[in-house]
């Protein structure tokens, strides 16, 4: 009865913790010296938006410069759910992704506001903020 009952705490406090570490460390996205954001990189007077695919996305949340040419560039590794499909309502956009690899979505020159994205089944948002 004992060794159940702190086996099941262990537990509790592994997960918990992931769901703290993976979750907590991601929603806000700050400046990095070099680029735009820690996800967001200019190259060749492109800004690109790394956003990582798999069980969700990470970073939800991200920042980037309006006015630009913006690549989105999703991330797969072993992706076999719903967030290897994603869909920007607001630009009419639906795109299957590999289950591993980058793909890269030009959606032009970034107007001042937000864009919305999620899974193909709507359980995953993600949301870009275009300053």
């Amino acid at each position: 009865m004992k060794s159940t009952t702190i086996s099941i705490i262990i537990a509790v406090i592994i997960i918990g913790s992931s769901i703290f570490f993976f979750n907590g460390s991601n929603d806000a996205v700050g400046s990095v010296d070099g680029a735009l954001a820690n996800n967001v990189t200019l190259v060749d007077g492109k800004q690109i938006v790394l956003i990582r695919a798999k069980g969700g996305y990470q970073p939800r949340k991200s920042e980037a410069k309006a006015g630009l040419p913006t690549v989105l560039r999703f991330d797969t590794s072993g992706t076999f759910d719903c967030s290897a499909s994603v869909r920007l309502p607001s630009l009419g956009i639906s795109k299957a992704l590999p289950q591993t690899g980058e793909t890269d979505i030009d959606i032009g020159i970034a107007k001042s506001g937000k864009l919305h994205g999620t899974c193909g089944m709507g359980m995953y948002p993600f949301e870009i903020q275009f300053n």
